[in-house]
């Protein structure tokens, strides 16, 4: 892959922002990227949460007088041949919480209750589909949640035999929002993604992720890959965290689109993401994520999780949901699709550019250690003129974890 191809198609009229993690200062920098030029920004906002806060982002970044660093095209090859030595794209964000929301297409929702009903056990998986199916139909497509249509959807399906917690996020009042991550452990552009060797059926979810600042205020968006291990989360719900947060399980990248000219919160309603997985053994699968078939309003899955309940001081990354649900068979007919250590996994958009990840085994994988406390001790570093390096951790501990 080029730099051409990572970043959006209109890539000349798009303001975008990233993370660089420039191993000259021992730590990340935040970039502008214009054309083939990358131009370091943390002369003016040390974190990409602090720019995103400004009473005017996009007049900042336009205005500023930054200073070129780098070029796309060799950060690009160094994210993909995951060369820790050299400069390389991070996650573009730092100090933002990652909420994520669930169950916001109908496609998504069935197949959540499918992995219910088979407890986990991909075996089944078929089976219940074709049982499933037939009890709820396409009749749900249509229905808004929180709806009259929706509440006495729920009641049927409950007669029926067919009730289940996750018809009640995708039907009922309220979304389901989670804490997907914690601040500083998402991976970017070219990095590994963990699927930990306890999951034996799991996949990617492809999804757009809204970038919103400490009063709520939308400023940008991005491309994510919420992992998930259906095993774990079929087996109980309450294992939410099990299934979604571990060792780089969350991807997110490859940069930040702000709001500009006709790139607007809008225009994401009608985005198309798409997916592809091409594994080392030949086989290859496609998918597709489109937000016009979303279920609610970006607007609704925003208050959700901030307002008078909750605030966010630095800020929030939101996913907002897959359409996806792999069934297409990978191995043995009728068990479905479960990754493989080696798979590259292809998110894609034409306004947001595209996210390309590897997987592999989470144990695997080089531990997190790059965290608020080394962040804290870079920026203080900066601010002193002390020596490259920060204070408290290893040369290699910095290159691991700036994955």
């Amino acid at each position: 892959m080029t730099s051409r191809q990572m970043v959006p198609t209109d890539s000349q009229e798009a303001v975008l922002i990233g993370r660089v993690w420039d191993p000259a200062s021992g730590g990340p920098r935040v970039v502008c990227v214009r054309s083939e030029d990358v131009f370091d920004l943390t002369p003016e906002v040390r974190t990409v949460a602090e720019l995103m806060d400004h009473e005017n982002p996009l007049e900042l970044v336009l205005n500023t007088a930054a200073t070129r660093r780098w070029g796309l095209a060799e950060l690009t090859e160094a994210s993909l041949e995951r060369d820790r030595s050299r400069p390389h794209l991070l996650a573009p964000i730092d100090l933002q919480v990652v909420k994520a929301c669930g169950v916001t297409f109908v496609e998504s929702m069935i197949e959540r209750v499918i992995e219910e009903r088979c407890g986990g056990d991909f075996n089944r998986a078929a089976e219940v589909r074709q049982t499933v199916a037939q009890a709820l139909g396409s009749s749900l497509e249509s229905v808004r949640p929180g709806s009259e249509q929706a509440r006495e959807a729920k009641r049927l399906l409950g007669a029926q035999g067919m009730w289940s917690q996750y018809l009640e996020v995708g039907l009922g009042p309220d979304p389901e929002v989670f804490t997907k991550a914690p601040v500083l452990s998402s991976v970017g552009f070219g990095a590994d993604v963990g699927i930990p060797s306890f999951s034996s059926w799991n996949n990617p979810e492809p999804e757009l992720v809204l970038i919103i600042d400490s009063a709520g205020q939308v400023r940008g968006a991005t491309l994510g890959n919420d992992v998930n291990l259906r095993d774990v989360e079929g087996r109980s719900a309450l294992l939410l965290g099990m299934a979604k947060d571990n060792n780089a399980s969350c991807a997110i990248g490859p940069l930040i689109r702000l709001f500009h000219q006709d790139f607007t919160l809008e225009s994401l309603r009608t985005e198309e993401i798409t997916l592809t997985v091409e594994g080392r053994d030949g086989y290859q699968m496609e998918g597709r994520n489109s937000l016009a078939r979303i279920s609610r309003p970006f607007e609704e899955l925003i208050r959700a999780a901030r307002g008078n309940h909750h605030q966010y001081p630095d800020g929030f990354a939101l996913f907002t949901g897959t359409l996806f649900a792999p069934t297409q068979d990978r191995d043995t007919e009728g068990l479905g699709f479960t990754h493989k250590n080696g798979d590259i996994v292809t998110i894609s958009s034409p306004r947001l550019g595209t996210l390309v990840n590897q997987t592999q085994r989470t144990e695997d994988i080089e531990p997190w250690t790059f965290g608020i406390g080394a962040l804290f001790s870079y920026l203080s570093q900066l601010a002193t003129g002390t020596p490259a390096g920060v204070a408290g951790a290893a040369p290699g501990q910095l290159d691991n974890a700036a994955r």
